[in-house]
């Protein structure tokens, strides 16, 4: 297993809904795009030049969403 599919399956435990897709621009570069969503209406789009970049990105929102909804239930 990938480490983007680690990533991928851990965020689709937490909730996320994911797509993504890879092509290659008019000038040869490979383009990945991901995007995110669940039902409370979060969403991210993230786009690199790897696929492994674009889900280290979406790890990290998910990492910081999850941190603002623990400060918001404190106060």
């Amino acid at each position: 297993m990938k480490y983007w599919e680690i990533i991928a399956d851990n965020l689709s435990k937490a909730g996320w809904s994911l797509g993504y897709v890879s092509a290659v621009d008019s000038e040869g570069r490979t383009i990945c795009i991901v995007d995110a969503h669940r039902d409370d209406a979060k969403r991210f789009i993230v786009h690199a030049n790897e696929l492994l970049t674009a889900f280290l990105e979406l790890e990290l929102a998910n990492r910081f969403v999850q941190s603002a909804q623990s400060i918001a239930e404190r106060v």
